[in-house]
């Protein structure tokens, strides 16, 4: 029986949280995980953590030029995506929106909704190519509902719910985009709102055990869908 090839996560902003707890789980599923962050010591810990085939970068999701890189080095390394994971985001300092610095506001556009985008245009063509891919965009509960002083995080999780399901429509057969709202976890980026109340939600390490088999279970069936890590 011919050996099945293993599949090929990519994933942006492991470097922490969710992110890095997934790699570990992925890596684990078999899979080869190619992954990118903007801190350099994180990146060369996971390069020193796990070797070939895997492979980490030093990326910054809000330059267009790095992406797009980074995309035609994977492909040229025949690493195109079976799954893309677009996690990497950022949250807004609590404020009223009046109050928010406009840097602050422009620099969660620029990541989690902007960066996606970026992703996106320069991954999916080659997953098109192949005719196979899913490609998932991390959204929130704070995609779907509101809240006080996170207005502009708000606004890009709202975002990539719209984005997702109109790529959905434009993807051919054998691919799918969906929006997944990964639930509450006791982040970093949780603590920056919930303060000590995070603790009271599964760690990233617990949560990545439940979410990495569900993220490997998307087909392209799931194609416009909306979900919820369970």
């Amino acid at each position: 029986m011919e050996a099945v090839a293993p599949r090929v996560v990519v994933i942006t902003g492991v470097t922490r949280g969710l992110g890095r707890a997934l790699v570990d789980r992925f890596v684990e599923s078999d899979c080869i995980v190619c992954g990118c962050g903007r801190t350099s010591d994180a990146v060369e810990q996971l390069r020193q953590a796990y070797g070939s085939p895997h492979r980490f970068d030093v990326i910054d999701v809000t330059r267009a030029d790095e992406v797009s890189a980074w995309a035609l080095a994977l492909a040229g390394a025949q690493l195109v995506p079976d799954l893309l994971i677009n996690n990497a985001a950022l949250i807004n300092p609590s404020a009223p929106l009046w109050e928010l610095a406009p840097d602050d506001f422009d620099r969660v556009v620029d990541v989690n909704l902007k960066g996606v985008y970026r992703v996106i245009r320069s991954f999916v063509p080659r997953m098109i190519e192949r005719g196979r891919g899913v490609i998932v965009n991390v959204s929130s509960g704070w995609g779907r509902t509101t809240a006080p002083h996170v207005a502009p995080y708000c606004a890009t999780k709202w975002a990539v719910e719209g984005l997702s399901r109109s790529l959905s429509h434009e993807l051919p057969q054998g691919l799918a985009s969906v929006a997944v709202n990964p639930g509450m976890i006791d982040t970093d980026m949780l603590r920056c709102c919930f303060g000590d109340g995070a603790a009271g939600y599964p760690t990233a390490e617990v949560w990545s055990r439940r979410a990495a088999p569900f993220f490997l279970r998307l087909t392209a069936a799931e194609n416009g869908a909306s979900l919820d890590v369970h």
